[in-house]
């Protein structure tokens, strides 16, 4: 997950200092339970609609209604149920999706990133 989204997530998220390898584990937990859920059901993305101009030249336009979050869009594809793991159905994933509103899935991954910081701040003290 670093190396592809070090600027839109990780570096949010984290912030530019070097997390020293005996943190790593509860990063990693942290990003499980709480960031990547949190990425793919809760916020929003904006998804290009390409064109080509007269010139076969493509452009991008970014429109609000085009919206969604990464779930949603995935959804969304023609015969997306074909891409899923066994075992996992939309009837899964919605359940995780409705579980908390936008709004209460962020406070909560606040919430965990505040005790993640916090544990974090401890063993390095101590």
């Amino acid at each position: 997950m670093v190396e592809g989204k070090n600027a839109a997530t990780v570096r949010k998220h984290f912030g530019y200092a070097h997390i020293p390898q005996r943190f790593a584990a509860l990063i990693n937990t942290f990003n499980q339970q709480h960031l990547i859920p949190y990425l793919n059901f809760h916020r929003p993305c904006f998804f290009p609609e390409t064109t080509l101009d007269a010139k076969g030249k493509q452009k991008k336009r970014y429109r609000y209604q085009q919206m969604s979050t990464p779930y949603e869009k995935f959804k969304s594809l023609p015969e997306a149920a074909q891409y899923l793991k066994a075992g996992i159905t939309f009837d899964i994933l919605d359940a995780q999706a409705n579980h908390l509103s936008d709004n209460d899935a962020a406070a909560a991954l606040q919430q965990a990133k505040q005790v993640l910081f916090q544990t974090i701040h401890e063993q390095q003290v101590a």
